[in-house]
């Protein structure tokens, strides 16, 4: 797991593959239509879809001549479950901070 989360991260490092998902997180859609608004040559494009595509977070699906994405949940809710734990691991750190200030505040100086 921690290696596809690795993946996952580095993929979502890249602002034009955040956008990809964040777009075919409203549904599927052509290749075509996702590189579309992003200023660089298809092969480049295709590189963000192949990097997103391997780590998981994205397939696609060739119909014909056209390719059709979509995301892929599994990956999103493990990410989501690393944030989540990250989440309850910090606000543990800050309740006992807090509680320590607290004491700190009681003794006075």
């Amino acid at each position: 797991m921690a290696h596809d989360l690795t993946l996952a991260f580095s993929a979502l490092s890249d602002p034009t593959r955040r956008a990809v998902v964040e777009r075919l997180a409203m549904g599927p859609a052509s290749v075509s239509s996702l590189a579309a608004p992003h200023a660089m040559t298809l092969p480049t494009f295709m590189r963000h879809l192949k990097t997103l595509e391997n780590c998981g977070l994205v397939q696609s699906v060739k119909k014909g001549r056209v390719r059709t994405c979509h995301i892929e949940a599994a990956p999103l809710m493990e990410l989501q479950g690393w944030f989540e734990w990250q989440r309850r691991v910090w606000e543990g750190r800050v309740d006992r901070l807090n509680a320590l200030a607290e004491t700190l505040d009681i003794k006075g100086p």
